[in-house]
């Protein structure tokens, strides 16, 4: 007998985007560019030059686009709004962007999908970055609560979900730190600075969504987290983990639901930056202001071991499992871990996992249509994850997967497809992967079989 994993009844069925990997029109009604136009047209910084210029063309393509998720069946969408068309200059607000949205939320809530906004997904106005390095200035969060503001004074009363910031990692740590994203800065002071401030950002809005007292709505915070594993059964090794573990995980955890930054990462980290003196009186209360929900993104986990010379003391190795289009491996199991690690040590508040998704290289065949099988494995393997969690008591409201369609994928350019909707980028023709047609299936029953 097949044994089914069931969902309850009130579980929210969505999928995810951001608006420079999918919106184009990046020239229009007033945007003025971010710092992911200027790094995509920076020779070296993407896959063969590749920009979102175009991207899906969804800023034309809404409509279609909506259709889709209603095809689909999905009751939630989650896409990020574009400072740069909200506030094209300093101070200067532009309705003519705002528009946009207002328009694409009416479209969602005509077809009777739920809008989840996310107010920041990486791309940062360039006016912003060309004073002092954009989160490198203090000013920013200044900047971010006007920006954050406008949006709850115009969306508020129509969406429900607002998600502060799409993983804070990635816009400081992988883009001031490594350097594999916009602005590009290999500097782990300056990492740690934007770290900070983004997520002093993140309180500030908080508190003013609190004030303005929307009826019905909720705000959260979106981390991508990675479980950490040993690489063996030796002592280094299990420090190494912890170090890693610190690096990617508990830098953002830890302040937004324990108030304070980890001990054993500060003092790492004063090894290689000096002073913690952007840390201000009253910041981490800020920042650790109570939220409704947290988003979780997860893709893969990591296997370490110990070494001496990295900066982290931990050095990743390749884990024994099938690997995607981008390297990772897929471990579903890890999965199921991290809620319960979540639950048990950070929060009891309802979570969604926010993004979930993978690249393989898709095709369209002869017969027209594109047989993603993989994709459908790997989705329903985290799918039981998670249902194990839920049923376990763990209080896991949604699933979000990663992505609605394939998209600009940052620094890899066009050369991965993270969608369930397969996209021609020369004729923008949407075509729905067989992932998109079993999700459909998921969705009307609430089962897996």
């Amino acid at each position: 007998m097949i044994e089914l994993v069931k969902f309850p009844k009130d579980f929210t069925w969505g999928v995810a985007t951001s608006s420079y990997q999918i919106e184009g029109a990046v020239n229009e009604d007033g945007r003025t560019p971010s710092i992911w136009d200027t790094f995509s047209k920076t020779e070296g910084k993407t896959y063969q030059g590749h920009t979102g210029d175009v991207a899906c063309d969804h800023y034309h393509r809404y409509k279609e686009d909506v259709q889709i998720m209603k095809e689909i069946g999905v009751k939630a969408y989650r896409f990020s709004i574009a400072w740069p068309r909200i506030f094209p200059e300093e101070g200067k607000y532009n309705p003519k962007g705002m528009d946009f949205y207002k328009r694409l939320v009416d479209e969602l809530l005509k077809r009777e999908i739920i809008p989840v906004a996310t107010i920041y997904h990486w791309d940062l106005p360039q006016w912003a970055y060309e004073k002092n390095g954009g989160w490198l200035n203090r000013e920013s969060v200044k900047w971010y609560v006007e920006y954050a503001s406008k949006l709850f004074e115009e969306l508020g009363d129509v969406i429900p979900l607002w998600i502060t910031h799409n993983e804070p990692w990635c816009s400081s740590i992988l883009s001031y730190g490594i350097g594999e994203h916009a602005p590009g800065h290999k500097d782990w002071r300056e990492a740690l600075i934007a770290a900070h401030h983004i997520l002093l950002s993140h309180g500030e809005a908080v508190k003013v969504f609190r004030d303005m007292n929307l009826k019905g709505a909720q705000i959260g915070i979106t981390l991508n987290l990675t479980p950490a594993y040993p690489a063996s059964e030796k002592e280094e090794d299990k420090l190494a983990v912890q170090y890693a573990d610190g690096f990617a995980n508990r830098w953002f955890l830890d302040p937004i639901f324990k108030g304070n930054y980890p001990e054993d990462m500060m003092e790492l980290y004063s090894k290689i930056i000096g002073e913690f003196d952007f840390i201000r009186e009253g910041d981490l209360e800020t920042i650790s202001v109570p939220i409704d929900f947290l988003g979780v993104n997860y893709y893969t986990r990591s296997i370490v071991k110990y070494n001496e010379d990295s900066m982290l003391k931990a050095e990743n190795v390749p884990g024994p499992g099938k690997k995607t289009e981008m390297g990772w491996e897929i471990s579903p199991e890890s999965l199921y871990d991290l809620l319960k690690r979540l639950d048990r040590e950070y929060t009891k508040l309802p979570m969604y996992i926010t993004e979930n998704g993978v690249a393989f290289k898709d095709e369209v065949t002869e017969d027209g249509r594109v047989h993603d099988y993989e994709r459908i494995e790997y989705i329903k393997e985290h799918l039981k994850a998670i249902a194990r969690f839920i049923e376990e008591g763990g209080n896991l409201k949604g699933y979000f997967v990663w992505s609605l369609l394939d998209n600009f994928e940052w620094a890899h350019g066009y050369s991965k497809r993270f969608g369930i909707v397969y996209v021609d980028y020369e004729t923008q023709k949407r075509i729905l992967k067989d992932s998109a047609f079993w999700y459909k299936g998921v969705i009307e029953k609430g089962v897996i079989e």
